[in-house]
């Protein structure tokens, strides 16, 4: 008796979950420039981890310097959200690519997929350290990797646009 339900129970979430991820699916292709724009995080900005944070991969800085100017764990989830929205805008520039422009590289989209999973389980760290130890020095080197990994991410981000999407990149320059 007990086991049909578990099964109607195991299938009926499974059914929520796919039509909740394909829901969002749909909703994620249909989104306009100007709506993943205005979902970035303006309360906080990641430039100043670096002098040329757009143009240039890495960090000049410490990992005290970086915890600083991440304003702590504010900084930390900022990056943690931005990082799902930068990954969402890659998606947009491949989906809307300059007429006669070439493909993006998928090696390309796979890094920026791989540095966002990277940005946010660097971030789950680092607040899960910061939540038992406050600033400790494993929750400032966490904090440098996710910050150092955001830099290179949007640099990327930024070459990406200018190479194949042109006409939104001041829009991204601004925003960042």
């Amino acid at each position: 008796m007990l086991l049909p339900l578990l099964q109607i129970a195991i299938v009926s979430a499974l059914l929520i979950y796919f039509g909740k991820w394909r829901k969002n699916m749909r909703r994620r292709n249909v989104q306009s420039w100007d709506s993943l724009l205005c979902q970035l995080r303006t309360d906080w900005s990641a430039r100043d981890l670096s002098d040329q944070f757009l143009w240039k991969e890495g960090l000049n800085a410490t990992t005290e310097d970086i915890w600083q100017r991440l304003n702590g764990p504010h900084g930390l989830w900022a990056m943690y959200q931005n990082a799902r929205v930068l990954l969402e805008m890659a998606d947009y520039a491949n989906r809307n690519m300059l007429p006669g422009a070439e493909p993006i590289d998928p090696m390309v989209l796979e890094a920026l997929r791989s540095d966002a999973m990277q940005i946010r389980l660097c971030v789950l760290m680092a607040l899960a350290q910061y939540a038992l130890s406050q600033a400790t020095e494993g929750v400032k080197v966490n904090a440098f990797r996710a910050a150092n990994i955001y830099s290179s991410m949007a640099a990327r981000m930024t070459t990406l646009l200018q190479n194949h999407a042109a006409t939104v990149l001041p829009d991204f320059v601004a925003a960042m």
